[in-house]
């Protein structure tokens, strides 16, 4: 049996269906206190990043043995639990890189030209121009705070544009191939050099508000700041504050330390201009939810058969 809590491509899920009993309840992901009773015949649950597989679930669970994650991330998921059990995790890695490379590239420009800032006042029949006349990309410096598999594909398209690339990862060695075009930083110095910086780090103990208000004063002066990371990376109060002093010239983010995101929790961006806020979706576009649920319903159908 297989349980679905969060959306899948449709194409996916039939696949699966004809396979295995699937019961597809994307709806469940905001009533989770209702997952633990469905578990029992179980062997495979899909989930996002908003499902969290924990020691609470796992435990109404005997029959579980793979969890399938519609992304990368597994902060929702608790490793080492799943680990005791013999449950194998299994994300959909690489399949929503382009996704993520993309939405990256693109809010930097949109932050730097700063144009969309017209529409709230073009509306009222305003004709604001002098002061929509923003930044180009081409030739400002990309900073990549982590460099695995999707800072590697954003730097790809960066350059593409004509952008310097630098990056911080002490994980990955000097001598790896990926670093040919692209200069290999102290974190420190990518946060002082570049115009655009971009989070690519998992979210744990090590990394939770590590771009907090003395990161930000190290940020070149009207430097934008793109996390598609985690929303604990950033710590929010600190960004906020940094844009309302002018320091920090713009941001956009797609995660965030409440999800979703709340409007008290958004209270805390009230008032700022050049910020564009997303509901965690840079790496899910009609193509990537596709590529991202055949790959998951391939391993589910290899781990359990296709009978």
């Amino acid at each position: 049996m297989i349980l679905v809590t969060e959306f899948m491509d449709e194409a996916a899920v039939a696949t699966l269906s004809a396979a295995h009993p699937t019961t597809y309840a994307p709806h469940l992901a905001d009533n989770q206190s209702e997952i633990p009773a469905l578990m029992s015949g179980v062997q495979a649950l899909v989930v996002r990043n908003r499902t969290t597989v924990n020691e609470a679930l796992l435990s109404e669970a005997p029959d579980l043995r793979l969890v399938g994650r519609l992304g990368v991330g597994l902060d929702n998921v608790d490793l080492e639990a799943c680990g005791i059990r013999g449950i194998e995790v299994a994300p959909a890695t690489g399949a929503n890189t382009r996704s993520v490379a993309e939405y990256v590239v693109t809010s930097a420009m949109v932050l730097l030209r700063g144009a969309f800032r017209a529409n709230s006042t073009m509306t009222s029949g305003a004709w604001p121009r002098a002061a929509c006349v923003g930044r180009e990309i081409a030739g400002r410096v990309l900073g990549l705070i982590g460099f695995g598999t999707i800072a590697q594909e954003t730097a790809e398209l960066a350059a593409g544009l004509s952008m310097t690339i630098v990056a911080h990862d002490p994980f990955l060695p000097a001598d790896n191939d990926a670093w040919k075009n692209v200069q290999r930083m102290e974190m420190g110095d990518v946060l002082g050099v570049a115009d655009i910086v971009s989070l690519h780090v998992p979210l744990n103990s090590n990394t939770r508000h590590m771009i907090s208000a003395r990161e930000l004063a190290r940020m070149k002066s009207g430097a934008v700041l793109v996390n598609t990371a985690r929303g604990g990376i950033v710590d929010e109060a600190a960004l906020a504050a940094s844009m309302r002093s002018g320091h920090l010239g713009g941001a956009a983010l797609d995660v965030f330390e409440t999800e979703p995101l709340t409007a008290e929790a958004a209270a805390i961006f009230d008032g700022l201009s050049n910020l564009v806020l997303t509901p965690h979706i840079a790496g899910v576009t009609q193509d990537s939810n596709v590529r991202v649920s055949r790959m998951i319903a391939g391993i589910i159908l290899d781990r359990l058969g296709k009978t």
